[in-house]
């Protein structure tokens, strides 16, 4: 918007404000722009802005290329209408064709020095020549130099708004002018963006403030979705009327003296799409109020309407032999290719790095309990090959390559029981766990036949919420139990005085010759034990005597230095992205690699200050970690006949537990929220990890299954936003970039780990640990059943503005939450104990509990807190309601006469008479509504009752 300026004897047109979604001013000392804000509009300037386009003149689809041109049409038309004096045509030209000076801190054309243009800060005038020569023959990439281009959308068109004041000129002048191909006009734009639209305002002196605030409306209209597309397709001067009409209808007005008008609001974090505004307006006009509750719950015109839990077609039930799996490969195929040129690109880096150092030491870890519960069968080195083959299998053919196979601690329960088992029957263990797998594969391979995974759409917001916080905290307990046992190990120094240091020895003394159970030898006879080292002393048997012998440095200390310094280190880097530091670019740069900045941050200081802190310890030779065993596990010889059949038994725990763990992770990672668009594969994710059962049970490798936390952090590393965004617009989500080469590549690297020991025994386990930690923090993020937690610690008027706060009683919310916490807490039971193999049968006890919900909630408060589970068949509901309603019209009308004694005089017929008399002529003044005036006739009406 420019505004009619004196400069001295000349008069010129000075950018005073623009919109590309918000509102900016050019402020007071005229050498910046304002924070972008929400325009706060009076409501007068609407209804004057209303009698402009009413009274003044409206060009629709005006084929011009020139201001000049366009503001001779406009003059024209003018006088031909008898709304201007021709002797005025020269004075409105002139002034309407005065140049434009604009509100540029760093010009567009300081890049074009080596035109002879030279560069300043400030208001600097911008040619007409300079503009045309920037929109035919100037390189894009010098255009894209200019800051302000990025911000705007491709594809944009400008709407140019004049306003001001002069003194020849006794009522005002008015024009609206839609261009019928948008065109660069000359200097007309700061930027150059090519103008559809044109809003003239002259007036008499004395309004000047008045013609701003005109001025301000219409531009903050043209930027509103559903008013710009009424003025792109507006047949006439009435369709603008009623686009305003339909702006009034939604205005909400704050009372004068109750606000501060100088405040400037804030933009939104998030704006509601004109979508929704055009359904909640279509929804007013079919006489459906706002907030009514059915089955999905309540709505109302600011907040979201809850949606039915569906999880889409990938889940429909097709009745087929392999029906689902055929059409997941259907639907995954033509992604293929572009799986993996996608992953071409630097946040993929990130991602690679972060996820790398989470499974590797997930295998370590896993591969050390398994170890030590199977008497080394399995070890670090099958956890990490089986880790690095069952990853890359599954993220290069998977229906869902973002998923992170990983091992679990109900897997490594059973691993354990099954050894035991067969230790205290005379059972090979290896070849049991083969024919365990080989049943387990089969049986994954019966449900995917026959569509088995179609149970997993009864799987609400109840369920997967339950599942994923118990592995969130899962991963966060074992972060801080391993933190603590760093403090057995190395107990923090707290009898050290340091006046005392003086006193502080440790000497070691040769052994009683009495006492002492080793038989003397030369070795020891001529031995110097006061010279011994600590471990020396201890094989020789000698005594450690003093005060320091058992002190250690605080490695403990250390250790949550590097722990909890990662952790936090992490967060904020993560959260840098929303700073006010530093550009764009390089603030999502930090943001995507705030894990691996963070790690080579500790694991620096670790190196500066040099103590001993623990390491990660990789295997360096790819051998079996058991020598006894091969790479190879035969099926027949060591285990009787029945063996192989009986094993269809634990194989069925196994493939529930399988079935359960890897579906739920699924359908966590496929929520609607991550905006995924190349759909799922539930049957051909089931399917691989079937084959990868049979492949690991062969070759003696752990079983891996979908790893819930690891999976929800690497889609989090993979989050796209929108890079050009209005002025105060926050990024939009655009979704996940999906793809298969970050899986890939982080499989590949924890397979080559065994050759980069030298390198990752650089790393401290506590800084792994701080890792660990915020993985289990970061997946509690955006889980609702988090947030209702937070809630019983909170006083109600502190409460955050949840949707569901406003619909359900904070008391039913409460009850539904506390089941939650209680089934929480017995599932963690279970799984710190022995029980913990019974683990997928009580997920598969979650289904039945959300199933006596319904019992004590309504479908109203199941629809804002959980999801409503589906129907049975709604075509036989449709059906059996439609023939009780015939069943009930049949009887109504078989027994009406017999009825009508019985009924209340309520249920009577009336029959009423009207008579209605309009006379021809309006007799009552003229009415005002939604801001707009219209004759009401006087209708008399006459009611007569039997």
């Amino acid at each position: 918007m420019d505004t009619l300026q004196q400069d001295g004897d000349e008069l010129e047109w000075k950018e005073s404000a623009r919109w590309v979604k918000f509102e900016e001013k050019v402020e007071d000392g005229g050498e910046r722009w304002s924070k972008p804000h929400v325009s706060t509009l009076s409501l007068h300037s609407l209804f004057e802005l209303r009698t402009c386009l009413q009274t003044g003149t409206v060009v629709l689809d005006l084929e011009g290329y020139s201001l000049p041109q366009i503001v001779d049409e406009i003059i024209e038309r003018q006088i031909d209408e008898g709304m201007l004096s021709p002797d005025l045509r020269e004075k409105i030209s002139f002034v309407l064709l005065r140049k434009h000076r604009h509100q540029t801190k760093k010009p567009i054309h300081r890049s074009l020095a080596d035109m002879g243009k030279a560069s300043g800060g400030g208001a600097r005038e911008c040619p007409s020549a300079l503009w045309s020569r920037m929109a035919i023959g100037i390189p894009i990439h010098i255009i894209l130099r200019n800051k302000f281009m990025k911000k705007i959308p491709r594809d944009a068109e400008a709407s140019n708004v004049l306003v001001g004041e002069v003194d020849f000129l006794d009522k005002p002048f008015v024009a609206f002018v839609r261009l019928a191909q948008a065109t660069t006009l000359g200097g007309l734009t700061e930027v150059p963006v090519p103008t559809r639209f044109l809003f003239i305002l002259l007036g008499p002196t004395g309004k000047a403030k008045s013609y701003n605030q005109i001025g301000r409306a219409i531009a903050t209209l043209m930027v509103d979705d559903l008013f710009s597309d009424v003025a792109y397709k507006a047949r006439d001067r009435e369709d603008l009327i009623a686009g305003i009409d339909e702006f009034l209808d939604e205005v909400i007005v704050l009372p004068p003296g109750e606000w501060d008008p100088k405040i400037r609001i804030e933009p939104p974090k998030k704006v509601p799409t004109a979508d929704k505004r055009k359904s909640v307006h279509s929804l007013n006009e079919l006489g459906q109020p706002n907030g009514t509750a059915g089955g999905s719950g309540g709505h109302s015109e600011d907040e979201e309407m809850p949606v039915a839990h569906e999880l889409g077609e990938e889940l429909a039930h097709t009745g087929r032999f392999c029906g689902g799996l055929f059409l997941d490969m259907k639907r995954k195929l033509p992604w293929f290719p572009s799986d993996f040129y996608e992953g071409f690109h630097i946040q993929s880096i990130s991602a690679v790095l972060f996820i790398y150092l989470g499974c590797i030491t997930n295998a370590i870890t896993f591969g050390g309990l398994l170890g030590d519960a199977t008497d080394n069968y399995q070890g670090v080195m099958e956890s990490f090959l089986g880790t690095a083959l069952s990853g890359t299998v599954f993220c290069m053919f998977s229906g869902q390559p973002l998923i992170i196979l990983s091992s679990t601690g109900p897997i490594l329960i059973f691993e354990k029981l099954l050894f035991e088992f067969s230790k205290n029957n005379g059972i090979d263990y290896m070849e049991l766990r083969l024919w365990i797998g080989i049943h387990s594969c089969i049986q994954c391979f019966l449900l995917v036949a026959t569509d088995a995974s179609y149970i997993i759409k009864y799987m609400t917001r109840f369920t997967e919420e339950g599942f994923s916080s118990l592995i969130s905290f899962i991963f966060i307990s074992d972060a801080i139990k391993k933190m603590m046992g760093s403090f057995k190990y190395y107990p923090i120094n707290t009898d050290f005085k340091p006046d005392y240091v003086t006193a502080y020895k440790c000497e070691c003394l040769a052994p009683d010759p009495s006492e002492s159970i080793l038989v003397p030898t030369d070795n020891t006879s001529n031995l110097d034990w006061s010279q011994l080292s600590k471990k020396e002393c201890v094989k020789y048997g000698g005594s450690l005597v003093g005060n320091t012998c058992k002190y250690v440095p605080d490695l403990a200390l250390m250790s949550f230095i590097l722990f909890f310094g990662t952790y936090s280190m992490t967060v904020s880097l993560k959260k840098f992205k929303f700073s006010r530091y530093f550009p764009t670019k390089l603030r999502k740069l930090i943001s995507d690699f705030s894990i691996f900045m963070a790690i080579m941050t500790f694991v620096g200081l670790d190196r500066l200050i040099g103590l001993k802190t623990p390491k990660l310890i990789v295997p360096t030779e790819f051998k079996p970690t058991r020598p006894d065993r091969g790479w190879i596990v035969l099926p027949f010889g060591k285990n009787p006949w029945w063996v192989y059949l009986a094993s269809f038994v634990p194989a069925l725990l196994v493939t529930i537990l399988i079935f359960m763990d890897q579906q739920i992770s699924a359908v966590i990672v496929n929520r609607k929220e991550n905006k995924l668009r190349k759909g799922c594969g539930y049957h051909l994710d089931l399917f691989w990890v079937g084959v990868l059962m049979a492949v690991c049970s062969f070759l003696g490798l752990p079983w891996y299954v979908a790893a819930t936390v690891i999976s929800i952090a690497h889609i989090d590393s993979l989050k796209m936003e929108s890079e050009s965004s209005a002025p105060g617009e926050q990024p939009q989500f655009l979704g996940v970039r999906e793809q298969r080469l970050t899986g890939i590549l982080v499989f590949v690297l924890t397979g080559v780990s065994i050759f980069l020991a030298p390198v990752l025994q650089f790393i401290p386990m506590p800084v792994l640990y701080g890792v660990f930690l915020y993985m289990g923090v970061a997946s509690l993020s955006g889980i609702q059943f988090w947030e209702r937690i937070k809630l019983y610690m909170m006083p109600s008027k502190y409460q955050p503005d949840f949707p569901f706060l406003r619909h359900v009683p904070l008391r039913r919310v409460h009850l539904f939450t506390l089941v939650q916490i209680i089934c929480l807490a017995v599932l963690w039971v279970l799984k710190s104990t022995v029980l913990a193999i019974l683990f997928p049968v009580m997920i598969l006890g979650l289904l039945v509990v959300r199933k006596m919900l319904d019992m004590v909630f309504s479908q109203h408060d199941l629809a804002w807190i959980d999801d409503i589970l589906p129907g049975k068949d709604k075509k036989k509901d449709k059906k059996k309601k439609g023939d009780k309603d015939d069943t009930k019209k049949k009887d109504k009308k078989k027994g009406r006469a017999d009825d009508s004694k019985d009924k209340s005089d309520l249920d009577r017929s009336i029959t009423l008479h009207l008579k209605i008399s309009c006379p021809s002529s309006p007799t009552v003044p003229m009415a005002h509504g939604r801001g707009m005036a219209f004759p009401v006739p006087q209708v008399k009406i006459e009611m007569e009752s039997d």
